[in-house]
């Protein structure tokens, strides 16, 4: 696995880019990983998530549970005029 520093990766970003087109890059902030960066098909393959449209609509791939309530008529009300 590659390994850079946040010093580098913001002095050559186009850089990293082109190293993750070969695995991912792990950008080390004071020696410690803090980030990693790939391609997309690299994470779509992860995350099980196809294109931007998919990922959208698979909050699993981001760990996120999302359940919103369900609208009931105390929130709807009939325009004032």
């Amino acid at each position: 696995m590659q390994t850079m520093t946040s010093r580098e990766f913001s002095q050559d970003t186009s850089g990293a880019k082109r190293r993750a087109m070969n695995g991912p890059v792990v950008i080390t902030d004071r020696g410690e990983p803090s980030h990693v960066l790939m391609t997309w098909a690299a994470y779509a393959g992860l995350a099980g998530c196809g294109n931007v449209a998919d990922a959208l609509a698979c909050p699993e791939a981001a760990g996120v549970e999302f359940d919103p309530p369900r609208l009931d008529g105390a929130l709807l009300k009939p325009a004032e005029f």
